[in-house]
């Protein structure tokens, strides 16, 4: 009797895996673009479907999968360094180790400058900031004016953007730092429906729109301002209430700093992840190569990423940056599987949940892959979205206990991204309930 229920549930899954198949093979709206799926049953060691697993697609925000084991791997979940820094006499002298942290409005950390504050010393800023490039390569020259394309730098402050917020029925919107508001000119745009905020693409003018008939609804927008190490000491400057100078000899980045700890790493992962933040994931790998070379390098931090963590991946990941805003990065399927492996045999599960976007709960797909009422999340993946690239990569919990591994990667689609996701919805949910 025994034989035969293991015979029948052996049937049984192999429907279940048909049904799956077919479920790609035969659908209107994946046919209508290049597809790629893999789905693993990782206590087995058994594939259980395969589409396209070999081919490379644009992994878009998928990205992120990469950066972020790279910075567990070596930056660990404890408090990041995010100052260096030299005592020479009456001289404070210290630079940015790519820290996103320091006054951040959604991190809000304020370590460093208590540190600083507290020094009786000159405070010398030394301009490392040729060390990185503000757009990563690939990005668009457009995107300078959108918080997705916020600029990296080598000592951000306030997370490099200036917010602006509203409230339903204020008249006035607040707008982090304030030291901003002098920056900032109205213009007048006629029938337009809300404020709207713009910068100049080279210089720190801010610009707000407003129409003739204006809704004031709840808002929250993100506007990058343009850096330098002069600006980053004039901002310095002013939130401790004490000159920094800039200091141009770079000959102090070759001697061995001290490190001052300021934020914890789980906190920026945590944030990374679940909205898909691009500008922390650049800056995780900024403070990755500060950590390996005391050098600020995203190539570098990648370089060494492949060689060392990442050599035993099946297909060699083409990658160029941190957000995975380059249209140059390119992934295979099977290789974001066996990342994902490797993040779950060296990451507990809880800090994966608590990390990871949850379906129907947290994040970006806080509005899809829903679980039935009253029970928790089944998915914890990742999203990807550039123009007509899609992907979802992550690991999809099943009614049975089974956690499964999957990665889907959809490219050179031009419909719109909810009808991928609402087709992809309805597979994820059938394996849930049914393998």
């Amino acid at each position: 009797m025994k034989k035969i229920h293991f015979i029948a549930l052996i049937f049984l899954c192999s429907c279940t895996v048909q049904k799956i198949n077919k479920s790609f093979t035969t659908s209107d709206i994946f046919d209508q673009g290049h597809l790629g799926f893999m789905l693993v049953d990782p206590d087995k060691g058994k594939t259980l479907v395969d589409i396209n697993s070999d081919k490379y697609f644009i992994p878009a925000s998928n990205t992120k999968l990469f950066t972020f084991y790279t910075s567990y791997t070596v930056l660990g979940d404890q408090l990041i360094n995010g100052l260096n820094y030299l005592e020479r006499g009456d001289s404070l002298i210290f630079w940015g180790t790519g820290d996103p942290s320091l006054l951040h409005p959604d991190l809000k950390s304020e370590v460093t400058l208590d540190f600083l504050r507290s020094s009786d010393k000159s405070l010398y800023l030394v301009d490392n900031f040729d060390q990185v490039e503000a757009f990563g390569p690939g990005w668009s020259w457009d995107w300078y004016n959108y918080y997705f394309a916020t600029e990296r730098s080598s000592f951000p402050i306030y997370g490099n953007i200036v917010r602006f917020t509203g409230e339903r029925d204020e008249p006035n919107y607040k707008i982090y730092p304030s030291r901003f508001a002098k920056n900032l000119t109205q213009e007048h745009i006629p029938e337009l429906e809300s404020f709207r905020f713009r910068r100049d693409r080279f210089e720190n003018k801010f610009f707000v729109g407003e129409g003739d008939e204006i809704e004031l609804m709840p808002f929250e927008r993100d506007v990058p301002f343009v850096t330098s190490a002069e600006f980053t000491a004039e901002l310095l400057s002013e939130a401790l209430g004490k000159k920094v100078s800039v200091v141009k000899n770079q000959s102090y980045l070759q001697l061995d700093p001290k490190k001052l700890q300021t934020a914890p790493a789980d906190s920026i992962y945590a944030q990374m992840m679940k909205i898909s933040d691009n500008f922390l994931a650049e800056q995780l790998l900024l403070l990755v190569s500060d950590q390996l070379s005391n050098q600020l390098s995203a190539a570098d931090a990648i370089s060494y990423a492949k060689e060392n963590l990442l050599a035993d991946l099946p297909d060699e990941p083409i990658w160029y940056d941190g957000s995975g805003l380059s249209a140059r990065n390119m992934f295979t399927p099977r290789t974001v599987i066996a990342l994902l492996g490797k993040i779950r045999s060296e990451v507990p599960l809880e800090k994966i949940k608590a990390y990871f976007p949850a379906g129907g709960e947290s994040g970006t797909i806080r509005n899809w892959y829903p679980a039935d009422e009253g029970q928790p999340p089944y998915i914890y993946a990742k999203t990807g979205t550039l123009s007509m690239s899609n992907a979802l990569s992550g690991y999809l919990l099943t009614k049975s206990g089974k956690i499964l591994h999957f990665s889907c990667m959809m490219n050179n689609y031009a419909i719109p991204s909810s009808q991928l996701k609402t087709e992809l919805q309805e597979i994820l949910y059938f394996i849930h309930d049914n393998y």
